[in-house]
Parts: structure tokens; C-alpha cells; sequence
């Protein structure tokens, strides 16, 4: 391989690597910046979606963009944009701000990840695209298993800003060595851009999502969120609307979702990707504020998940030759749904041990499901729609996981709150809504969860920190309980409708 092309390949997977590092380096560092902050999961969950959601709106038209204008000049640009709010990100002062940082960042990532996977295909001879491929695949899966022990050691060490500042020097180098060995011509189209579709779906999604996020407040009763639900069906039914006046330019087009195959891949994705978010939100939060972790430890802890997801991945063709890929397909669907289910079982007085189970399920499910989903997803369109396909699958990863985790969340404040009122009553003790809803910060070390904490007498205060931690834990069993619901449906869909195309057979070398 001729060295110009070697450190065009080094350079792309460096920008894969920043990527999906910040899809889960950030998650064991939530409690310190909860402290930081003095805010609640409920609001900090949004520094995962507001990243996640942008990324997965802007993904599609990012790489109708890098085709239009050059691939190299849309990588820069998104790595510039990528760089200039992580270091925004890093000097947040509260978390509107930081929220606000990761929007950015998210349309930074959204317009790198299609030029990178354009560049890196062009960069290679045919003979090699299947080894660029596994080297993108194999650098993203690398980045999401060691996300958390980056995000650990920083946060331990140094601060949790330092994750945002990381990506500096990185993204610089990337774009350094992109800008001086990739020389790759446009092909002069011109395709439109559905921005009608990208407002309205985005629109949508984010109603939904703070209509979740706020239910658990103000209640599905009140009008605000009455209003938020009107916002998101009113957004969802303009896009429905919009969709097929956009013909082929279209976000999603009209025969694209019309194949029934694809169509039921997408779903399955869709319901499937709430599990893997919830999973590294919530078990990270348990390993550190019940099991009392470090941030470093916590990384360390979900590598029997994030590490096997990586390794089952990285082999899962060679079990698809074996075994077949809707049997692959089954099983990864399978074990996702299982995996929640089994995190649901660890309790307040459970050690590490008790993860186990549901972590490595997670992992293994994953690594089965979404290489070889997105595979057959794509092989159900035509050649020419390959690269769309894959964007779109994409799309409903991210959407599915961050509205799963919305609804995760929203779960999760419902039942604590709930547990712990009923605990401290059965103790003797009242407790308003006030300090039910700001009581669990204590786990953090947020100011207003000690000041809570500190109105019982010190002669009830462990009754009140166990009633606290048992709280907490039953909201995190009743959200995985139902993402595991949630799966099965996906589960059920898969076995209906997800039925692979077979490869097509190699010819046989002629004898001589």
C-alpha cells in the first residue's frame, strides 16, 4: 500500500476514533458533572441525546453534501465545527450551555462520518474495499470500547472537561493529514437537499423527547406537555406529508421505505437501539452511585459489554458464512432483548457480579445485531441506493436510542420518585415532592441534593441514603424492564419481516 494512502487511511480512522469515542466516553463522567452542574439525570441525559440526535439528522444530508462539494472540504468543515464546540463543550459554565456545545458537536460528526466513509473507500483499490471497511468498522467498535476508560482516567485525574478538550489535537491532526494526502475530484452532483424533511422529522423528535423528559414534572396531564405531543404528531404528519413531493431527493424516499424488507429492518433497528443507550447511561450510573465506583472503574466495568460488542463485531461475517445472517440477525435481536432483563435483576444490596450477565448479553447482542442488520438492510436496495441505505439505518439507530432513552429516563424519575416517598413514609419519615426530586443528587454530590439530605436528623441519616439508593436502583430495573419489552417487539418484527437476501454464490474458476 503506497504510504500517501496508508496515512489517508491512519488520518480517517482517527476521525472515526474521536467520533465514536464521544459516543460513550462522556458516560461515566454524568455524575461529576451532575456535581458540577448541580442538575439531575434527567436533565444531563440530554449531553448524550442532543449529541446522538443531531448526528443521526445531519448524517444523511451530510453525505448528499460531501458528494456535492467534495468530500475532503466537507470533512474539514465538519472537523472544524466538530473541534471548535468540543473546546466550547469544555468551558461550558452550566448545562444549558454544555447541551447547547453538544448540538454542535453533533453536526460536526454528522458531516465527518459520511465524508470519511466516502474518502476511505476512494482511497483503496476495489480489490481492497473490503478491508477499508473492516478497518472503519474496526476503529469505531476500538473507540466505543475504550470511550470509557478514557472518559474515566480524564474525569479521575484531570476533569471531565478534558474529554471535550482530547478531541482537539486529534481532530488537528486529521484534518492536517486529510488536507495534505486525500486529492479526490467531485462528481458534480447536484441532488437536492430535503430541508423541509430534516426540520420536520428533527422538530418531531425533539417535541417528543422534551414532552417525555418533562412529563415526569409537570405531568402527561398538563398542557405543556399536551402541547409538546401536538408539536411532534403535528411535525411527524408535515414530514409524512413532505416525503414524497422530494422524489429521489427526499430524506427517506418513498421507494426506499416502501420495501417492505428494509422498511421492517428499520423498525427492528428502531426498537432495538434503546437497549444498547439505555444500558450505557443507566449501568455506569449504578456502578458509580451504588456500588461506588470511581469514574475509572466504572469504565473498566462496562468492558465486558463495550469490548465484546466490538469483537463479536469484528467477526461476525465470519459467523454469517457458518450459520447464515437472519440466524445471526435472530440471535443478536435475541440477546438484546434478553440483556436488559438481566440488568433488571441487580438490586441494591448486589455486587458487580450481578451486571454480568445482562452486560455481556448486551454486548454479544450488539456485536451480532448491528453490523450484519445494517449488512442486510442494505442488500434489501439496489446497488446504487447502498450508500443511502446505510444513512438511513443509521438515522433509526440514533433516533430509536434517543428516544429510548428519553422514555428510559422519564421511567426512571417516575419510579424513584415514587419509591422513595412510599420507603421514607414506611420509615416514619415525610418527604415532599421538592426533595423527592432533588434527593437522589446525593448519590452525585450535587448541592441541592445534600441540602435535601441534610434536613433529616443524623440519627435517620443512613436509613434515608439506603432508601435512596433503593430508590434509585428500582428506577433503573423499571426502565430496563421495559426497554426489554420494547426489544421484544423489535424481536417480533425481525422474525416476521426481516428475511436477507442470500449472496450472491461465487463462480467457480474455470478449469484449465
Amino acid at each position: 500500500m503506497p504510504t500517501g494512502t496508508g496515512m489517508a487511511l491512519f488520518a480517517m480512522g482517527l476521525g472515526v476514533l474521536v467520533i465514536a469515542n464521544d459516543f460513550t466516553a462522556l458516560n461515566v463522567a454524568l455524575p461529576a458533572i451532575e456535581q458540577d452542574f448541580d442538575v439531575d439525570v434527567g436533565t444531563i441525559q440530554w449531553t448524550i441525546n442532543a449529541y446522538a440526535l443531531t448526528f443521526g439528522m445531519v448524517l444523511v444530508t451530510g453525505g448528499r453534501l460531501a458528494d456535492m462539494f467534495g468530500r475532503r472540504t466537507v470533512f474539514l468543515i465538519g472537523t472544524a465545527i466538530f473541534a471548535g464546540f468540543s473546546l466550547l463543550g469544555g468551558l461550558a459554565q452550566n448545562a444549558e450551555q454544555l447541551i447547547a456545545m453538544r448540538v454542535g458537536m453533533g453536526v460536526g460528526g454528522g458531516l465527518m462520518w459520511p465524508a470519511i466513509l466516502g474518502m476511505t473507500f476512494a482511497a483503496v483499490s476495489p480489490a481492497r474495499a473490503a478491508f477499508a471497511g473492516g478497518l472503519i468498522l474496526g476503529v469505531a467498535g476500538l473507540g466505543n470500547a475504550i470511550g470509557p476508560l478514557i472518559g474515566g482516567v480524564l474525569t479521575d485525574e484531570v476533569s471531565w472537561r478534558a474529554i471535550f478538550f482530547l478531541n482537539l489535537p486529534v481532530a488537528a491532526f486529521a484534518a492536517a493529514v486529510t488536507w495534505a494526502k486525500i486529492h479526490q475530484p467531485t462528481d458534480g452532483t447536484r441532488e437536492r437537499i430535503d430541508y423541509g424533511g430534516i426540520i420536520t422529522l428533527s422538530l418531531g423528535l425533539v417535541a417528543l423527547l422534551l414532552a417525555l423528559d418533562q412529563s415526569a414534572d409537570w405531568g402527561w396531564g398538563d398542557a405543556r406537555v399536551l402541547a409538546m405531543i401536538a408539536v411532534a404528531l403535528i411535525s411527524f404528519a408535515a414530514f409524512a406529508v413532505i416525503e414524497p413531493r422530494m422524489g429521489n431527493g427526499a430524506l427517506v424516499p418513498a421507494d426506499v421505505i416502501a420495501n417492505s424488507g428494509f422498511r421492517s429492518a428499520c423498525l427492528t433497528i428502531l426498537f432495538l437501539s434503546a437497549v444498547f443507550f439505555s444500558a450505557i447511561l443507566y449501568v455506569p450510573q449504578l456502578m458509580e452511585k451504588v456500588l461506588g465506583y470511581s469514574a475509572l472503574e466504572a469504565g473498566v466495568g462496562m468492558l465486558p459489554m463495550l469490548g465484546t460488542f466490538g469483537a463479536v463485531a469484528f467477526l461476525s461475517d465470519r459467523i454469517t458464512a457458518r450459520i447464515g445472517m437472519r440466524n445471526v440477525i435472530l440471535a443478536g435481536t435475541a440477546l438484546l432483548a434478553i440483556g436488559p432483563l438481566l440488568l433488571s435483576i441487580f438490586g441494591s444490596d448486589s455486587g458487580y457480579p450481578a451486571l454480568l450477565p445482562g452486560l455481556l448479553a448486551t454486548g454479544v447482542g450488539a456485536g451480532f445485531f448491528y453490523p450484519t442488520m445494517t449488512t442486510a438492510a442494505v442488500g434489501m436496495l439496489a446497488d446504487s441506493r447502498a450508500s443511502l441505505a446505510g444513512g438511513i439505518a443509521y438515522m433509526f439507530q440514533v433516533a430509536g436510542g434517543a428516544i429510548g432513552l428519553g422514555l428510559c429516563t422519564t421511567l426512571f424519575t417516575i419510579r424513584s420518585e415514587d419509591a422513595i416517598v412510599s420507603d421514607a413514609a414506611a420509615l416514619g419519615l415525610r418527604m415532599s415532592d421538592q426533595q423527592a426530586s432533588v434527593v437522589h443528587g446525593v448519590l452525585a454530590g450535587t448541592e441541592s441534593g445534600e441540602a435535601a439530605f441534610s434536613d433529616f436528623s443524623t440519627s435517620v441519616a443512613d436509613r434515608v441514603l439506603e432508601v435512596v439508593e433503593d430508590s434509585f436502583v428500582a428506577g433503573a430495573q423499571f426502565s430496563f424492564r421495559v426497554v426489554g419489552l420494547i426489544a421484544l417487539v423489535g424481536l417480533a418484527i425481525a422474525i416476521v419481516g426481516v428475511h436477507p437476501k442470500a449472496p450472491e454464490p461465487v463462480p467457480e474458476p474455470a478449469s484449465a
